[in-house]
């Protein structure tokens, strides 16, 4: 690389540029088609674009300078005094199985994963002293390709570390560090990169080395591989190589923080290096619970894994040695009744035996998970059970188009985004002009009508339907059209069949005078064969009139994919069958770029809704899950057809939607300060992180 260009070099390993103003813009600079095809790895950008782009960017007196000042920018971030709780020399320590950083670091599946990088993110836009350990997976989650039936085909691409914005953490002397973990009967060594999050450590665990043999490498082969013993032996290396890998790069955690039951283990480590030191098996048990808390992600059972006591055994055998202990009595604190040596160990149950403090991730979750494991206190009261919430929130400036970024700097101020949670600042909606707010959602609408025709034009083609269908993607939408979509983790619970539980009534709606048109997106994980059925059920209405030019489903459903469809969606649904949605996210993201929710009362709508800031279907837990379809499918198109159509069209002589653009008013003040991760951080900090 040409010399000048250093301060980008040094750039792409620091992931501030995904979210700071002009960060992905000035990289763009260099090669847009580049950007585009490297899913904007400013690492691969600067190793494959040719020598004449990078000559040119060398020349570019504006692009040096604009790279300079956003490094200043970065280098003073960086220098600023950590804040919250903990001594910046024993960090808030975050394990989790996935981090939604940004699409060019593939190691996420979903909701949980988003979180979790909104989270580091925002961790440190607030100086907080935290690092964050994870796993890096060789082949990342799975690819998606729909076939014409709707039958979706998965695969793996296996990912090059060297070409991630990700660096290996090396000893002294030029070798990589590297630790050993006890599982089923094997030392696997593993080795550690960092990623930079800002301020933020990400160290992820890689056990693709050569003094393992196949199946040790294999372990940090796929996101939530399928294969039970492999899957432990990740949260054997997540848990117990996590707390190794932070010894072995001398931090001492003050406090992990367990986001979900994949990293299980990590207590169990903390309790065994204190027996290392001397201490009795009660009290490093105790001194483990009272450095650890933990948040539960969903009430899904699917979600909330149990195990055969002997296959914990089997994977935990050498760390249980190290500790000196009857197997039985590790296997006692993860099963629903201790004494009962039948049952199976579970995750979740031991996160929760084995941390200080226990938080689910809605008001609406803690009242659920409250109830769904009361039977772990014998003798409290639902209420008693010791199990809070911190509601999830987004981190805007990674969410937000840059148009409405543009609209709020004007009338919030240029630094709105880190100051979020300042509910007296989203006051200043009400002062933007009916013209303005329209114009940005007109402008982000568009941008998403022109993704989606390139996108579903490539999609149809590799679903190798007809000519017709293809040449209907490159008409579908229309920049005018009210748009509204659904993009979700694909689960049956989440309930994107609604959408034909009445076909009549929705193909009424996409063919009427004020048309609607819909965006679809979403992965069903490969083992879930339910799911990938009721996706083919949609496909069947594909050739219905209409259908082809109004509704496209999308494949590859991905953090960038996710950021076209939050921005540009007029009204985002969510309709999962109560209680089973935890919190979701995705919603959220929609209201910071102006787009209103139709969503079940369940999660985090069910503490948003007010009646003015979007649409609510019920969020009554009943029996009959048929009956309860039927309704809520029927409520669905009333809702579009009787509030939310005739709102979106209904103009003043201006051409402006009024109705709409006071409920989109309502929603941004209401709900933006209200589910921001700065306010969730915050609490994380008051309520679980504190002593």
């Amino acid at each position: 690389m040409p010399e000048q260009l250093a301060s980008l070099a040094r750039l792409a390993f620091d992931y501030r540029w995904s979210w700071y103003p002009g960060g992905k813009e000035l990289f763009s600079r260099i090669d847009p088609e580049r950007w585009r095809l490297t899913a904007e790895n400013p690492v691969r950008l600067l190793q494959e674009t040719s020598a004449a782009a990078l000559a040119r960017a060398a020349s570019d007196a504006e692009l040096l300078s604009w790279a300079r000042a956003l490094e200043e920018t970065f280098r003073a971030d960086s220098e600023r005094p950590y804040a919250g709780p903990h001594d910046p020399h024993r960090p808030v320590a975050f394990f989790c199985a996935e981090y939604g950083i940004h699409q060019s670091l593939p190691i996420y599946s979903g909701g949980l994963g988003g979180l979790a990088g909104d989270l580091l993110k925002e961790a440190s836009d607030q100086a907080l002293p935290l690092v964050a350990v994870g796993l890096l997976y060789r082949q990342g989650y799975f690819r998606q390709r729909l076939e014409a039936s709707g039958r979706q085909q998965e695969s793996w691409i296996d990912v090059d570390p060297e070409r991630l914005p990700a660096a290996l953490v090396r000893q002294p002397d030029g070798r990589a560090l590297t630790i050993t973990v006890p599982i089923r009967g094997s030392e696997v060594t593993v080795q550690v990169w960092r990623v930079a999050v800002g301020r933020i450590p990400l160290f992820l665990l890689d056990a693709d080395r050569p003094e393992n043999g196949h199946l040790e490498r294999w372990i940090t082969s796929r996101l939530y591989v399928g294969d039970p013993a492999t899957r432990l032996s990740q949260y054997a290396l997540l848990g117990v190589g996590g707390v190794r890998a932070l010894a072995a790069l001398g931090i001492d955690p003050g406090l992990v923080h367990l986001n979900e039951g994949h990293a299980a283990f990590a207590a169990l480590e903390l309790a065994r290096l204190d027996v290392e030191r001397g201490q009795g098996l009660e009290q490093a048990l105790q001194s483990a619970r009272s450095r650890t808390v933990f948040t539960t992600h969903t009430p899904v059972a699917a979600g909330n894994e149990t195990y055969p006591g002997e296959e914990i055994v089997k994977t935990l055998k050498g760390t249980i040695a190290e500790l000196g202990v009857d197997p039985d009595v590790i296997l006692r604190i993860g099963r629903d009744q201790p004494d009962k040596t039948s049952q199976p160990f579970g995750v979740t149950q031991f996160s929760l035996r084995m941390s200080r403090a226990a938080n689910a991730v809605s008001e609406r979750h803690g009242e659920v998970a409250r109830e769904m494991w009361q039977g772990l206190w014998p003798g409290r009261g639902i209420g008693e059970v010791p199990i809070g919430h911190v509601t999830n929130g987004v981190h805007p400036a990674s969410w937000v188009g840059r148009p409405m970024h543009d609209l709020l700097s004007r009338h919030l101020g240029s630094d709105w985004w880190r100051t979020a949670a300042d509910a007296e600042a989203w006051a200043a909606v009400d002062r933007i002009s009916d013209a303005e707010l329209w114009a940005v959602r007109c402008e982000q609408r568009a941008q998403l009508v022109e993704f989606v025709k390139q996108r579903s034009g490539m999609d149809r083609l590799a679903e190798r339907q007809p000519r017709a269908a293809v040449e209907a993607a490159v008409r579908a939408f229309d920049p005018d059209v009210l748009t509204i979509g659904f993009a979700r983790r694909n689960a049956t619970y989440k309930r994107i069949g609604l959408l034909i539980e009445n076909p009549e009534r929705m193909l009424a709606l996409l063919s009427g005078a004020q048309r609607i048109q819909l965006v679809l997106a979403g992965k069903a994980h490969p083992s879930d064969e339910e799911a990938k059925r009721v996706v083919e059920r949609l496909f069947a209405f594909k050739d219905a009139p209409g259908v082809a030019e109004r509704v496209v489903y999308l494949h590859e459903y991905d953090l960038g994919m996710a950021q076209h469809l939050v921005r540009g969606c007029d009204v985002w649904l969510n309709l999962p069958r109560p209680p089973f949605e935890a919190s979701g996210t995705s919603g959220m993201k929609v209201v910071f770029n102006g787009g209103l929710n139709l969503s079940v009362l369940d999660g985090w709508w069910a503490e948003a809704y007010d009646g003015s800031n979007g649409w609510a279907l019920p969020g009554d837990v009943e029996a009959d899950s048929e009956a309860q379809d039927e309704r809520d499918a029927t409520m669905l198109c009333e809702l579009l057809e009787r509030e939310v159509v005739p709102a979106f069209y209904e103009r003043d002589a201006q051409g402006l939607p009024q109705v709409w653009l006071a409920r989109v008013r309502a929603s941004l003040r209401t709900l933006a300060p209200q589910f921001s991760t700065q306010r969730m951080l915050a609490d994380y900090a008051a309520s679980v992180y504190g002593d």
